[in-house]
């Protein structure tokens, strides 16, 4: 096969539509526009969320809430996750994304303590709850905050 002998799959394409080419074609004069008005003209049209000039629904609706723009987000990992290491390990972002356990740091992991744990494990992390640090080392691991 070459490269002149390639083409799209029968019915992926279709013919562009030619706007204002006579009668003939339906879509002749005004092109699909219509007479006169705002949307015939050249750059014509009104923003989105415009409403006719009556209140747009975005300003009619009350603001509720904060958002903390500062706030952490963190990746969280609960510790029955944390089972699928070897005994001794050292777990960190990298063997996390790894073993795929999160899909992006964002700011941080968080480990939560979420299941059980039976391996011993020094875990590395930005934040742990109490009860993750509490049962990561009842297994005989180590707690590091990175």
């Amino acid at each position: 096969m070459k490269l002149h002998e390639l083409s799209p799959a029968a019915g992926s394409t279709s013919e562009a539509k030619r706007k204002g080419r006579g009668p003939g074609s339906g879509n002749g004069k005004t092109a699909g526009r219509g007479h006169k008005g705002q949307k015939a003209r050249s750059g014509g049209g009104v923003r989105i969320g415009f409403e006719g000039g009556q209140m747009p629904l975005t300003r009619r609706l009350p603001k509720r809430g904060f958002n903390n723009i500062f706030a952490k987000k963190y990746s969280i990992v609960n510790l029955s996750a944390l089972n699928c290491f070897e005994d001794d390990a050292v777990v960190g972002i990298d063997e996390l994304l790894q073993k795929k356990i999160i899909r992006k740091p964002q700011d941080g992991v968080r480990v939560l303590g979420g299941g059980e744990l039976g391996k011993k494990l020094t875990v590395k992390a930005n934040a742990f709850s109490e009860s993750a640090k509490a049962k990561i080392e009842a297994a005989g691991g180590k707690v590091e905050v990175v």
